[in-house]
This record gives structure tokens, sequence and C-alpha cells, in this order.
């Protein structure tokens, strides 16, 4: 015989009020619903579960049966909510945050500091992570909030992911400081640069693959001399008069013996994103970061 939870609840209180009124009103429904769902649920037993009587409604020996596992119903009810508003209130302080090199270097100081003020109770992860395996640590759940790189278009996502342009980062050139072409401060092109010999991330990384698109919109092959593992050893290469380097801005270390030049626009850029879910209100401080993020960002390109 199936038995509905809605049936047992209302036995339950009956049991409480000695009053099939007095249950339908906590229930919310009326009296005449509540007598339809008694009927039912007879029906289904076979068997009554409630006498009436003028001086009050009692149950039967069957209906006391179903009312105490309609009062487990409503304990087990009253548990799981405490569980999920437990749950929810230690989720809202809680945040899984990734961030490229650059975001951790230039925007997360800002962000992490206004954080502490805003939520000094906040529980914060914070991971490094690579530009080409955030976006994935999103959408796989390891992270709820990633600051990244990209070049070109932003990048496709699923409907689940939201992105958020950050700041337009410029790649410039940088040049040993003995360098003809770094004399007198003028932005360069890349067209003047075709004979020189280069310092560069490896093939295969996006930031070779950058290079190798720039110049050859420019017309021309990089003649790739050094292979440097990060921006920061390419930046040294050049000032050991090794080659060029092309670098973002905000990648720039100021390595000693360089100096860096303007390329003539459409200079090749990156972008910093944001991406987080666009459901936030399982983590309701990815809405908190971004909006600190998008500060940082203003504060650090000087124009909202």
């Amino acid at each position: 015989m199936p038995l509905e939870p809605g049936h047992l609840r209302l036995l339950a209180l009956i049991s409480r009020h000695s009053s099939t009124a007095a249950a339908a009103g906590e229930l919310g429904i009326s009296p005449a619903e509540a007598a339809q769902q008694l009927a039912h649920a007879e029906r289904e037993c076979g068997v009554p579960l409630l006498r009436r009587a003028p001086r009050g409604d009692s149950l039967t020996a069957a209906g006391h049966l179903l009312a105490r596992h309609g009062a487990d119903i409503d304990r087990l009810t009253a548990q799981a909510s405490a569980g999920l508003g437990e749950l929810l209130g230690r989720m809202s302080l809680r945040l899984r945050l990734g961030a490229c090199e650059t975001a951790a270097l230039h925007l997360l100081p800002p962000v992490l500091a206004a954080l502490r003020g805003q939520h000094p109770d906040a529980d914060l992860y914070v991971s490094d992570v690579r530009p080409d395996r955030g976006l994935a640590m999103v959408e796989d759940g390891e992270l709820d909030l990633v600051a990244f790189a990209g070049w070109d278009d932003a990048p496709k996502v699923s409907e689940q992911i939201t992105l958020y342009p950050l700041v337009t980062d410029p790649l410039v050139v940088v040049l040993p400081d003995g360098h003809p072409l770094a004399a007198d401060g003028r932005t360069l092109s890349l067209d003047a640069l075709r004979a020189e010999p280069w310092a560069a991330l490896p093939a295969g990384t996006d930031a070779r693959e950058q290079l190798d698109r720039a110049t050859g919109l420019a017309g021309f092959v990089p003649d790739v001399r050094f292979q440097a593992a990060s921006y920061a050893a390419a930046q040294a290469f050049a000032g050991a008069g090794a080659g060029l380097t092309l670098t973002p801005r905000l990648a720039l270390t100021g390595a000693p013996g360089t100096v860096h030049r303007d390329l003539t626009p459409p200079a090749p850029h990156r972008t910093l994103f944001a991406a987080t879910f666009a459901d936030t209100r399982l983590t309701p401080l990815a809405t908190t970061v971004l909006t600190l993020l998008h500060d940082a960002a203003t504060a650090l390109t000087g124009h909202s």
C-alpha cells in the first residue's frame, strides 16, 4: 500500500492538536482538503485512521502508528533544513580562487586586502594556475573563480560559465639598452625588427604562438636564437644582448640592461579574464571578488 509522506504528516499534526482543522491550518490547506487527504489515506490503507467526535478528533491505532512516522518525517525535515542552513552558511564564506602569475602579481594583492577587510572570516583558498588550465578547473568544479590570461578573442565557454574581461595587456618589445632602436624612445614596428635575433618562449606555448602570429602578419619568421622558460628569463637574455623579446606590459621585470618600447598600433595584446559559474548562489563570495577584481583592474589601467 503506497503511503504519501504528506498524509503521514497530517496524521502527526492531528495527533498533536486533536483537531483536523488545526492540523490543516498548520499545513496551509483547508479542512476540506485535509478531509480529502484522510479519505485517500484510508482507502490506501483499507482501515479507518480517524474517529471524529464533538470533543475533538482522535486517531485509531492504525492512525497513531502512522502518525509516529509522520512525526519522524517532521523531525528529519527539520534536521535537513538546519543542516542545509549550516552548510550554506559555511559555503557563503568559502571561495576557491585560482590566478595566473600576472593576475596574482597585479590584481590579487588589492583584492585579497579588500576582501579581508569586508569578510575577515572568509574561508579562502588561492591557487597559482597555468593560464591554459584555469577555465577547465572551474568547469570541473575544482575552482569557484579563476583569473587568467587569454590571447586574441575571448575563449569559448559553456553556458554554465560566465566570462568577464578585466584588463587589456599590450605586448611591448624589450631590447638591450645599447640597441640602436632603443635610443629615442619612439614606438617600433615589428617590420623594423625582422632582421633581429629573438629570445622567446618555447614552440607550442601560447606566448610563442602569439609571437609567430604577430611577426607573420608583419611578413617575416622570427629568428629565435634563445628559448626561455618564462618572460622573465627572455628579458634577462635580452639584457645580456642576446636578442629582442616580446612581453606583455604587465610581465615587464625591468631586467638589468634592458629598455622596452611600445609597438605601433595595432599592437598585439592579451586579455586578463575572470571566469566563474554563471549561478553563484552557492558561492556568493565569487560575486564580491569579481567586483574587487574589476576595481583592481580599473586602478591598474587608470580608467573605468
